[in-house]
């Protein structure tokens, strides 16, 4: 009854992918989606390893990554994470998972893009300003529910609200994640199939877009002060389906060697790849590299490092993590995360 139900799940997984991207990926949408964002990697781990995580997703930042590995964590999870982006623009992440049982698990995220300090208004004929500022932030957030079907098949998926903010004008909209993480016989080699922001568009409305025109300004005797409301397209969010794979080289109690690679082809940009490494040592400490965006055409980001301190407090682990990401032109990014497993 266990093989039937998961093959049930895995046949509807498959034909929904399979309809996402042939109707998603029909033609060129580079540049064309709204909340970038959305596809910016988190977590010091995860970035460390170059992005390549969709296999691996072992702390909160799974609910990011992939939400059917959330119930692979086995504790309760809570991180917190920042990078700082060039300008001044922050991204900032939040994410916490609890163990209903040994089987299932669910989850909380926040994912929030601070475009930083706000800038003053100014219009043509007060270019010097008008006294207000304006700003800008995207955020999502998501509630994730994961299930280990057997003791190597696991499924999960998210819902979340999307968000996009610019001074008085505002867009949102719902979408859907789905993940699955699968663990074979072959020395810990492990599997998974994402699927992320699958949902509607968004359109900015707000009250600067609503002006008082005149239909007839060459005649007299008309309404001359009609209200009239902009309208401004709409554009969709990102669609981004990966698969990935990772595997431990060395795996022995003190020493630990973890290779991984993410094929993912999202709806705004071409089709790359990711890879990246983990060297674990004395269960406390990582050192970690890897390469963003093999194969995508004018990608700036490229190399990045990292490395992880777990400290174990009574019966808590603090969790420490650092990545360094090369940006080329943008310059360098960082990132700081901080988890609590417990």
């Amino acid at each position: 009854m266990k093989n039937l139900n998961l093959k049930k799940i895995l046949t509807i997984f498959v034909l929904l992918i399979l309809i996402t991207v042939k109707f998603g990926f029909t033609q060129d949408k580079v540049g064309t989606a709204a909340s970038p964002f959305l596809g910016i990697p988190i977590g010091g781990k995860a970035i460390a390893m170059g992005g390549a995580f969709t296999s691996i997703a072992d702390d909160a930042t799974a609910l990011f990554w992939n939400p059917g590995a959330t119930s692979r964590i086995k504790k309760h999870d809570v991180c917190v994470s920042q990078t700082d982006h060039f300008l001044d623009t922050k991204h900032k992440y939040f994410g916490a998972s609890i163990m209903l049982s040994p089987q299932d698990a669910l989850g909380i995220h926040f994912n929030n893009f601070d475009y930083g300090n706000r800038e003053p208004v100014t219009t043509v004929n007060e270019p010097n300003g008008t006294g207000e500022y304006w700003e800008a932030s995207d955020l999502a957030i998501g509630l994730t529910y994961s299930r280990n079907i057997t003791d190597r098949f696991s499924i999960g998926g998210t819902v979340k609200y999307i968000e996009q903010n610019i001074w008085h004008e505002s867009a949102s909209q719902f979408a859907l994640d789905l993940g699955l993480l699968f663990i074979t016989q072959f020395n810990g080699l492990q599997i998974a199939a994402t699927l992320r922001n699958f949902g509607g568009e968004l359109q900015l409305d707000g009250s600067d877009l609503v002006n008082r025109i005149d239909l007839d300004p060459d005649n007299e005797g008309n309404n001359e002060n009609i209200v009239a409301l902009l309208k401004t397209d709409k554009f969709p969010i990102p669609l981004i389906y990966s698969i990935g794979a990772s595997m431990p080289i060395i795996n022995q109690e003190n020493l630990k060697f973890t290779v991984s690679a993410d094929a993912i082809r999202p709806t705004n940009n071409s089709e790359y790849v990711n890879v990246g490494s983990e060297l674990k040592i004395v269960k406390y400490f990582s050192i970690r590299a890897g390469y963003q965006s093999l194969g995508q055409k004018y990608a700036e980001n490229g190399l990045t490092l990292g490395f992880g301190l777990d400290i174990p407090l009574y019966n808590y682990n603090l969790i420490v993590d650092y990545a360094y990401q090369d940006y080329g032109k943008l310059g360098d990014f960082q990132t700081t995360s901080l988890e609590i497993q417990f």
